[in-house]
Parts: structure tokens; sequence; C-alpha cells
């Protein structure tokens, strides 16, 4: 079964994407509940966020943050 296309919030308030978060793990969706889990490939849950469809709705919840790409590493508070 294939991610579900849209956005989420990581923990350094970067915007990825549910089909590539990078770092080596996956997003787990609920689309209906608007919940994003994302996992290690092992399924450890490592970070919790919400689920938005597209930009308009992360912009329409008034977040402003930078999308960034999978390769964008994870961890670095000071990016």
């Amino acid at each position: 079964m294939s991610t579900p296309e849209g956005f989420f919030v990581d923990w350094n308030g970067h915007i990825r994407t549910t089909t590539d978060p990078g770092g080596g793990y996956l997003c787990d969706v609920d689309t209906v509940a608007r919940y994003v889990g994302v996992t290690t490939k092992t399924g450890t849950l490592v970070h919790e966020a919400t689920f938005y469809k597209d930009m308009a709705a992360i912009e329409k919840a008034g977040i402003k943050a930078k999308l960034v790409p999978g390769s964008h590493p994870w961890g670095n508070p000071d990016d």
C-alpha cells in the first residue's frame, strides 16, 4: 500500500512530504484523522504530526515554515 501524498511539520519546524520524509524514515498516514506517524524502517515511532493535504492547507493553518527535501538532515535544530 502506498503512502498518501501530503505534508507534515518535523520536530525542527520544517515542512516535509509524506512520500519522502528523509532520514531513512517512513510515514504512516491516516488522512481522515489528519495524522502522520513517522517511523523507522523497523516500525519504531519517532515523531507524530498533523497531516496536511497540500501547501494551501499549511498556509491556511498559519504555519510559516520552509519545505525541505528528503535529503535535508533530521535532528539539527540550528539549520
